[in-house]
């Protein structure tokens, strides 16, 4: 059995656009069309490949047919380069990338602008913890992922970045209304190294700001007080550069990177709260593909982390 390609690129076009009728434009065919031809592929394949909703979402073996024809637009993508035919008129590759938040508010965009002034390419950023990035690359949903995961997940090549490394810090007005003082937080059985029972109240009953449900740094930093990750109030403000702007407004405490706090550390409008910091390792993740474009947008996040990142080590 073959799979029609121009079949495989049409469901493509109806996942990325998120409807028939946006494929259609897209395609420049009618919706009619795109139906016909969706339902065509299912058929062949004795599969149902999209969910017909709003958006529109691919099935387990719909993601599959995705995957392959976003593999087949970046091969076509590169063989016109090897022959000198990659027009910059033309329409450019598409390529889906996911990365943190803290990434992509920091060191991550100026790569993806150095290979974007010199190839046809649109970046599709799909934003989520470094924890499930990885998860994105197991549905064929991108090609590339900033992610923690060093173990490569199947079908891909990995290779580290560096450290992104978390601090808890605060406003001193709000370390002056709460009574936070900044004790030795290391984890382990010492109760020397433990919070005093005031320092322990303090920060139990502080606001934290947490970026969603999924982050678990500032819950990390509390456990190795000796605390209840779960007993603190909290803010959730989804949006990196939002969330940093919460913490140096005073909503709440929190765990910030340096790119986002060492100047106001250096000023006073910060103050750390103390304890270890938090390093979260950050690897590169891509599709085993014989592809210069993916090869050269990696080239250029690893030269990007080794400014921006602390190096990884053994």
């Amino acid at each position: 059995m073959e799979i029609p390609l121009d079949l495989a690129r049409t469901l493509a076009a109806v996942i990325d656009e998120g409807t028939f009728d946006a494929a259609a434009r897209r395609l420049r065919i009618t919706p009619s069309a795109v139906s016909q031809r969706i339902k065509s592929l299912e058929l062949q394949l004795g599969r149902v490949l999209v969910v017909r909703s709003k958006p529109a979402r691919a099935t387990d073996a719909g993601a599959a047919i995705v995957r392959l024809a976003r593999q087949l637009a970046l091969l076509e993508h590169d063989a016109l380069a090897d022959f000198g035919l990659g027009d910059d008129t033309a329409r450019p590759v598409s390529v889906p990338l996911a990365v943190n938040a803290d990434s992509l508010a920091t060191w991550f965009l100026p790569a993806l602008a150095r290979v974007a002034a010199r190839h046809p390419v649109v970046f599709d950023l799909h934003r989520d913890d470094q924890d499930f990035t990885a998860g994105l690359l197991e549905s064929g949903t991108v090609m590339g992922a900033v992610t923690s995961q060093a173990t490569p997940v199947a079908g891909c090549l990995v290779r580290p970045l560096g450290v992104m490394r978390y601090q808890a810090v605060a406003t001193p007005a709000f370390v002056a209304r709460w009574a936070l003082t900044a004790p030795s937080r290391t984890s382990g059985a010492d109760a020397a190294s433990s919070p005093a029972p005031d320092d322990r109240a303090a920060l139990a009953a502080a606001p934290i700001v947490d970026f969603d449900r999924r982050d678990d740094l500032q819950r990390e930093y509390l456990a190795a007080s000796g605390l209840d990750p779960e007993t603190p109030p909290r803010h959730f403000v989804p949006a990196s550069n939002d969330f940093a702007t919460a913490i140096k407004l005073g909503l709440g405490w929190g765990m910030l990177p340096g790119f986002q706090c060492d100047a106001e550390l250096a000023s006073g409008d910060l103050v750390s709260l103390g304890g270890s910091p938090i390093d979260v390792p950050l690897h590169w993740q891509q599709w085993n593909l014989r592809s210069p474009l993916l090869d050269t947008i990696a080239d250029e996040l690893g030269a990007e982390a080794r400014t921006a990142l602390r190096p990884l080590t053994r």
